[in-house]
């Protein structure tokens, strides 16, 4: 056959009106760093299985392998390639040219529980910046005077993830939350306080840090108290993250940088103030580095007392150690005791009977220490790994019975039941670990709800898990809910989801069920939940929303 027609055949010389053939070169091929980009991409699909690492841990490794792959086929495309010159130039410098306009526009605001990122318009204000600064009613409200309904204080009136006042209808399908108000509110991780009709709360407005005062029945606010600080960092987001403590009409609230103030619940006027990290030694700069994402510890008052995490030098050069917790005189701010050693955590103190004393709990940094309430002396102590510039312990110890502590926490730490008991002898504490299971309540953000002496409830690793607490073992785990809070209503759970919603559950050993779920935020949701009879108080860092529950028809409150 004869060549075909345009082409002359091989080795001749094309006649008129002919074109020599265009010779295409090969490409060459991929060799290691192609096999490189592969495994990088088959691994990342492969952690994001569900039981291979806690999620956040597993983003970050699929963030990492991902820019991984995709760096290397681009090093293949630019200079192994086989395609042009101007095609090999283009690719990248258009990608970068991408990527600069990207930035220039866009910046990552704060990422998700689970290390992802969540990003804005660059030039925007922020939702606090757009906010006025508080005004006063001018009006002098009752704080001192209490009854069955209050929230006194930071996971209820007994610290523990359970309100005792009520009981919830089981059917929103029939009887829906209605929601009373809505109003804006200063940024910031913190929850609700409420007493008598009134709740307190932590908000960021510009560089100002507020403790603020809301009407429950209106959303009105009432009184705010500032002063200048501002806590803001990428990964832990911006303002305080404590909550309030409400006592005898008195107001107790601690911020992200570490300043303590005692308010008259009455006014919002300034009763005394501490600055913390100043008291204990610790600078500016120390304290942002050892303590990372910001001072969260709830106040807790015990008899004549009220203490808080103190925190220290962290280790800085010329500089003391670092003190666990302190007490102070709650009406004159005198400070009566300081306790432990250990670099503080994002956990709060609690109180707790164990072998028939009374004593405060506290996880710290890099373990959970026991203190006498008169002098604050460690009672106990016992090994709970943790960084607070890492791998930080954020959930609270829960007193299961008189002989049993259980800890939890995120960061692959999941749970342990510790055994405690007191020698009549000679008075000694020994502490024995009964269980410790990595696998179970890895409790990043939240906190445990218990039931019955015998099961915990807990979002682990953002997933609502029950577990059975004297056997160490998962009953169930289902139900993405993300990194939110839950609170325990008689034989139902509150479950307020990352993204923003508020889901009930029913809270039973046996099975998993939803029974009912609604919407109430569109941006990201960590704050604990706080109820007040009937009136659910919800908040992120953006807004408030108060919402009515349906009571059951037996609740004492209906």
């Amino acid at each position: 056959m004869g060549a075909p027609p345009g082409n002359p055949p091989d080795g001749q010389t094309p006649l008129k009106g002919q074109s020599r053939p265009k010779k295409i070169a090969p490409l060459r091929p991929p060799r290691w760093w192609m096999v490189l980009a592969v495994v990088c991409l088959a691994l990342s699909i492969w952690l994001q299985r569900p039981g291979i690492f806690d999620h956040q841990l597993g983003n970050i490794f699929t963030w990492a392998l991902t820019l991984l792959a995709c760096s290397t086929l681009s090093f293949w495309f630019v200079f192994r390639s086989g395609y042009s010159l101007l095609l090999r130039i283009l690719y990248p410098a258009a990608a970068m040219i991408g990527v600069a306009l990207f930035l220039t526009f866009f910046r990552i605001e704060q990422v998700t529980g689970e290390m992802t990122p969540i990003f804005t318009y660059r030039f925007a204000q922020r939702p606090d910046e757009q906010l006025p600064p508080p005004q006063n009613s001018g009006d002098s409200i009752d704080l001192q005077t209490t009854g069955p309904d209050d929230f006194p204080q930071f996971l209820g009136p007994r610290r523990d993830a359970v309100y005792r006042a009520v009981s919830l209808e089981r059917d929103w399908a029939a009887h829906p939350p209605e929601e009373r108000w809505r109003v804006p509110i200063g940024a910031g991780w913190s929850g609700f306080a409420a007493v008598n009709g009134y709740g307190v709360t932590l908000e960021q407005r510009r560089d100002q840090e507020y403790v603020t005062c809301y009407d429950l029945a209106s959303g009105e606010l009432l009184w705010s108290h500032s002063h200048a600080a501002q806590h803001n960092t990428v990964l832990g987001g911006l303002g305080p993250r404590s909550t309030p403590t409400i006592d005898e009409g008195r107001v107790y609230a601690h911020g992200a940088t570490g300043v303590f103030v005692c308010l008259d619940g009455a006014t919002g006027e300034l009763l005394w103030e501490k600055n913390l990290p100043v008291a204990f030694g610790a600078s500016v700069e120390s304290d942002v580095k050892n303590i990372a994402w910001g001072r969260a510890g709830s106040p807790l008052i015990v008899d004549h007392l009220v203490i808080v995490p103190a925190g220290g030098p962290g280790g800085a050069p010329g500089g003391g150690r670092n003190i666990s917790l302190v007490a102070y005189d709650k009406k004159t701010g005198r400070e009566v005791w300081r306790g432990g050693n250990r670099q503080v955590s994002y956990s709060s103190p609690a109180l707790a009977t164990l072998a028939g004393v009374r004593q405060v709990l506290s996880v710290n940094e890099d373990n959970v220490s026991s203190h006498d309430i008169k002098t604050g002396a460690v009672l106990w102590q016992h090994p709970w790994p943790g960084s607070s510039a890492a791998n930080a312990s954020v959930s609270q110890p829960v007193a299961v019975n008189a002989q049993s502590v259980l800890l939890s926490k995120g960061y692959g730490g999941g749970a342990e039941l510790l055994g405690i008991t007191r020698s009549e002898k000679d008075g000694a504490w020994s502490v024995t670990s009964r269980w410790k299971e990595p696998r179970l309540l890895k409790t990043k953000f939240c906190n445990v709800a218990l039931l019955e002496g015998r099961y915990a409830f807990g979002l682990s690793d953002g997933i609502l898990e029950c577990i059975d607490l004297k056997e160490g073992r998962r009953l169930w785990k289902k139900g993405r809910f993300g990194h939110g809070q839950i609170l325990r209503v008689g034989d139902v759970l509150l479950v307020q989801t990352e993204s923003g919603d508020i889901a009930m559950v029913d809270a039973s050993p046996e099975k998993f069920r939803v029974l009912g779920e609604i919407k109430v935020f569109q941006s990201k949701c960590w704050n604990t939940l706080c109820l007040y009879g009937s009136r659910l108080l919800v908040r992120n860092d953006r807004e408030a929303v108060c919402l009515e529950l349906p009571l059951a028809p037996n609740s004492p409150g209906s």
